[in-house]
């Protein structure tokens, strides 16, 4: 999330260019759904735009946000991850895969059966959607997606986990006193780590 319609736009579009980047470098046909990542956190930009212009209320591009940032992204990075993992280490990224596949399908059966609401509250956009046992569907997203990153056992995945577990807790407090939404910072310092990675040399490949 971008603090206005403008910053969305840029932001968005300069993170799709990094993915595309990402993907263009791409060695290994198993890296693709990381190397994707950047692509992706960039498109949720631009439709954010959208959702600032439709302003207060429910609208498609409210709906489609929150369902790239909810069960999208919380099935996309563990199994990205795993898929790019050294099989050595691919055992303990079942856990974070297991955990996105049942967030991702309660998330997804609460966006198929509620209405996903916009709020623009100044430079931030607030969105409601009523999901139940929040504290443990946000504890297993939260495993699923920087969890897989911090075990993946690749330290440029660990620094990408680390930088949105940050940028994750500076953002929500920085929304909470609805002061402005600086998300889209962090996903752009994300997507040139990721595009770090992908650049990484042959040898770097087998990751411990």
């Amino acid at each position: 999330m971008c603090w206005s319609a403008t910053a969305d736009l840029v932001a968005g579009t300069a993170i799709c260019a990094a993915g595309i980047a990402c993907l263009a470098r791409v060695r290994r046909a198993r890296d693709l759904p990381v190397a994707a990542l950047p692509l992706l956190l960039g498109g949720h930009q631009l439709v954010e735009a959208a959702v600032w212009r439709a302003g207060d209320g429910c609208s498609p591009a409210a709906t489609a946000w929150a369902v790239i940032a909810l069960p999208l992204l919380a099935l996309w990075v563990p199994a990205g991850v795993l898929l790019a993992a050294a099989p050595e280490v691919r055992w303990r990224l079942w856990g974070p895969l297991a955990a996105g596949l049942a967030t991702a399908a309660v998330l997804s059966y609460c966006l198929a059966t509620r209405t996903v609401t916009a709020e623009i509250r100044g430079h931030t956009i607030g969105y409601g959607v009523n999901v139940p046992w929040m504290p443990l569907v946000l504890a297993g997203y939260l495993f699923a997606t920087l969890g897989s990153l911090l075990l993946g056992g690749d330290r440029r995945l660990r620094i990408l986990g680390v930088v949105l577990a940050v940028g994750a807790l500076a953002c929500s407090a920085l929304w909470r006193l609805e002061f402005a939404s600086t998300w889209c910072a962090f996903a752009a310092v994300a997507s040139l780590l990721v595009l770090g990675w992908v650049r990484r040399p042959p040898t770097a490949f087998p990751v411990t």
